[in-house]
């Protein structure tokens, strides 16, 4: 073989083994270790959500009672006419006046009572010289008792007309009494320190004896008038501290005065009185008031004042809550208890950043945390921010959170 085909075969044989091994090259799959990033990614799993977890913290919860009932006046006295027959000339007070004891109410014209009393001691005043005058004879018919110039029978006459006389004279002075009386009652005094409540007094009537003119809240105290299970009653006690919310969202603290010793056949519950603060006059309202019907002003003007505590009014509906002692609990922000199908349910974060769904029982709240009670693993961390958007079993991203800043820290301080 010539030096010239030798080097021709040589060409061939490299032109096809370089397409034998192009062809086999372009067949095999690409390495493993080839691929590029972005289906590395792709074909991992991604978490579902974002999110902020906490761990269960413990607490000492107060234990309430909650119970409804009705806001009432501690007491109502009635004040009322004690004289019959006479008119009403001057009403000094209005609904919600703040009035002292023995403050004048409301006055009667004294005109009749006048004339009586004057009638009353121009009788007395007869009767007294009757008296005299039967006290001198019976005097006198004794001197001559034993000189016999008068008889025994006249002799006891003369006694018995003085005793009567002296009799007329006492009765005299009782009428008088009496009549005085009437004339002092000519003028309605409160009976108590409190605050009207109820006028039905009127200018110019004439009422009978006896005739409720107003109503008055006694040292103007309310209380609240609990209405509690026969089953719990057992558990309170008097002194007990209770917190009032009125339909407004107004809330007082009240203590437990005295509990009903019976319970109501019908409803099984009892009552239970809670005292209240005391009724305030309203400010800058004390002027002194111009009696109705009258055109001057009169003495003893009562001040203005609101049968209230705030917005709590005899008569309200009120809700409340008996403070019965602590007790440990414990507690999560509230956004991380979501309820589902009747549950409250917490996720719990996973070691492989899945989360569970835990049933849990929510009890107590104190500010934005709330008690649950449920088997939750030592150390578990509940998702606080998401957890209503996630499933049982999804992958979850945690999202740490920084530290706030409190206002009064400076960078300075921060430092």
């Amino acid at each position: 073989m010539t030096r010239t085909q030798r080097n021709v075969l040589i060409a061939t044989s490299l032109a096809v083994v370089v397409a034998l091994a192009g062809w086999w090259f372009t067949r095999q799959p690409a390495p493993a270790a080839a691929a590029s990033p972005a289906k590395a990614e792709a074909a991992s799993p991604r978490p579902a959500l974002s999110v902020r977890v906490a761990t269960p913290e413990p607490a000492e919860l107060a234990i309430t009672l909650s119970a409804n009932g009705s806001i009432a006046a501690w007491q109502e006295a009635s004040v009322g006419s004690e004289s019959a027959g006479l008119r009403l000339a001057e009403v000094r007070v209005n609904v919600g006046d703040v009035v002292r004891r023995g403050q004048v109410l409301a006055r009667f014209a004294p005109e009749t009572i006048d004339a009586d009393v004057a009638q009353a001691k121009a009788s007395l005043a007869e009767a007294r010289a009757t008296a005299a005058d039967a006290a001198g004879n019976a005097a006198r018919a004794r001197t001559l008792e034993k000189t016999g110039a008068l008889s025994q029978q006249q002799i006891t006459q003369y006694q018995t007309t003085e005793q009567t006389a002296r009799a007329r004279v006492e009765a005299a002075e009782a009428v008088l009494a009496a009549q005085q009386v009437r004339g002092r009652n000519t003028q309605v005094l409160a009976p108590d320190d409190g605050i009207i409540s109820a006028r039905t007094a009127t200018v110019g009537s004439v009422v009978g004896s006896g005739t409720e003119l107003f109503r008055l809240i006694r040292q103007r105290r309310l209380e609240w008038r609990a209405e509690v299970g026969a089953a719990e009653l057992g558990r309170l006690a008097a002194g007990m501290p209770v917190r009032v919310t009125a339909p407004g969202g107004a809330e007082v603290q009240g203590k437990v005065r005295s509990i009903a010793p019976t319970v109501d056949a019908q409803t099984r519950n009892g009552l239970v009185y809670v005292d209240i603060p005391s009724v305030q006059a309203n400010k800058g309202t004390s002027a002194a008031r111009r009696p109705e019907g009258a055109s001057a002003p009169s003495g003893g003007s009562a001040a203005r004042g609101a049968a209230s505590v705030g917005a709590l009014l005899p008569g309200m509906f009120a809700r409340g809550e008996f403070a019965l002692g602590k007790s440990a609990a414990l507690t999560v922000p509230q956004s991380a208890v979501v309820p589902r199908d009747g549950f409250n349910t917490v996720m719990v974060l996973q070691a492989d950043s899945r989360v569970q769904m835990r049933k849990v029982q929510a009890g107590r709240r104190i500010g934005e945390r709330i008690e649950i009670t449920g088997e939750l693993p030592a150390g578990a961390r509940v998702v606080t921010e998401g957890a209503g958007f996630l499933n049982d079993g999804d992958l979850v991203r945690v999202v740490d959170v920084a530290p706030a800043t409190t206002p009064a820290e400076t960078p300075a301080a921060a430092k």
